[in-house]
């Protein structure tokens, strides 16, 4: 997601201060053996090691890379972008693909340029290539500007007082880690859980942006991070994350799973949906076990659901990271594949050229990251069954990418 800003839904870190909260999929399957602490390391490789390079139609994923490349030229030069070198690194590609954007290019003129401005580096988990891939998408919902009998679930505007600190602004070996709280007496004080806002914490405080039909939908929408409203008129309000209380995201398919309330191998967006829709006498109690809560804003008219990077998703084309190893913007080509269309059949291959665009709280690790599928019922399915083990490469501007494979293995860059 995040999602993220699509899916910040939590936070890893530990404050000595005190408020301690961590984002993890707990549905997922385990990845292969990795060190415990996540460490990254970037192997320098060929694009003919790139399995379905020259399959793919990397036309497609072009804008989105053009959009990263218009959002990295408005930094500045100097700005790093940590083992991707600094922002005048990528000025010479990205001028030029800004060029040749206007042109249409097809799959033979951007494979070209890739292969020409760039050099891939097989991010690795210490000496671990595979990790999980999960996949999000943008929701559509049932909604009203104002409540009604049918539209009792309000999504929130992001609250005043609401802060979010970023960690890595006060110390390095924080970098990526975020908590949220409200002031109280000088001091950052934990802001109100789920249970307490479903239950009207800030009820008449003016916050309601739009109300929907289900709470279960509603729900689901904070874990996609965006998403759109169909309102009464049949006008469309996109709206997006802007903001999380603070508290820890726990994932409701563990939570059921204990409980015995799903099949171990059989938790998927899709079942948990469907139970909570068929047991809503106990469905409110239950997600309440997800203390995190995702606030939102209007997104007003646009091409699509924006993430952490600033600008619009592309589907199929567009990828959630962990901006603590990865920075946005950079070109990923993946190695993965898609859930299998139905019970025992093979899964199709999922290999192609993507960007990294967003982030979210539940992606964690230097070989994580999460699709972005786009809108739909397809979009719906394969978002909720996709949790597959996966590889993938950072094409890096040939010049840091020679830089990185002179360094010495101490400074981290290779194993």
């Amino acid at each position: 997601m995040a999602r993220r800003p699509l899916l910040t839904a939590g936070f890893g870190l530990a404050l000595a201060a005190g408020l301690a909260v961590a984002g993890v999929l707990l549905t997922a399957p385990k990845a292969p053996p990795a060190t415990e602490t996540p460490v990254l390391a970037l192997v320098p490789a060929r694009f003919a090691d790139l399995p379905g390079w020259t399959d793919d139609r990397a036309e497609e994923a072009w804008p989105a890379f053009r959009l990263s490349c218009e959002r990295l030229l408005k930094r500045k030069p100097e700005t790093s972008l940590g083992l991707a070198g600094t922002v005048a690194d990528w000025v010479p590609a990205c001028t030029e693909a800004l060029a040749l954007a206007l042109a249409a290019p097809d799959t033979a003129t951007v494979r070209d340029f890739f292969e020409d401005r760039f050099r891939p580096v097989q991010a690795l988990n210490g000496t671990a290539a595979q990790g999980l891939f999960t996949g999000y998408y943008e929701p559509e919902l049932a909604g009203s500007p104002t409540a009604d009998e049918t539209n009792r679930t309000p999504l929130y505007r992001r609250p005043g007082d609401l802060v979010q600190v970023d960690l890595g602004d006060f110390r390095d070996e924080l970098k990526g880690q975020r908590i949220a709280g409200r002031v109280r007496d000088g001091r950052l004080k934990p802001f109100e859980d789920r249970e307490a806002i479903t239950g009207g914490a800030l009820a008449g405080q003016g916050l309601e942006l739009v109300w929907v039909a289900s709470p279960v939908e509603a729900f689901f929408l904070e874990i996609q991070g965006s998403g759109r409203v169909r309102l009464p008129d049949g006008r469309l309000l996109r709206v997006g994350f802007d903001g999380q209380n603070g508290h820890p995201y726990v994932a409701l398919g563990k939570v059921m799973l204990a409980d015995g309330l799903l099949e171990k191998g059989r938790v998927t967006m899709q079942s948990i949906k469907a139970w909570l829709n068929a047991h809503p006498a106990q469905a409110a109690a239950l997600m309440n076990r997800n203390p995190s809560y995702v606030f939102f804003r209007d997104l007003g008219e646009g091409p699509g659901p924006l993430g952490a990077q600033g600008v619009a998703l592309t589907a199929g084309r567009s990828l959630a990271v962990d901006r603590k190893f990865f920075p946005l913007g950079v070109p990923v080509f993946l190695d993965a594949s898609l859930p299998p269309p139905a019970e025992g059949e093979a899964a199709p291959a999922f290999r192609r050229l993507m960007v990294a665009q967003d982030t979210g709280g539940a992606i964690r690790g230097p070989v994580r990251g999460d699709v972005f599928f786009g809108a739909g019922a397809e979009a719906e399915r394969l978002a909720g069954a996709m949790k597959q083990q996966g590889r993938w490469w950072w094409l890096l501007p040939a010049p840091v990418a020679a830089a990185l494979d002179a360094g010495p293995p101490e400074a981290g860059k290779r194993p």
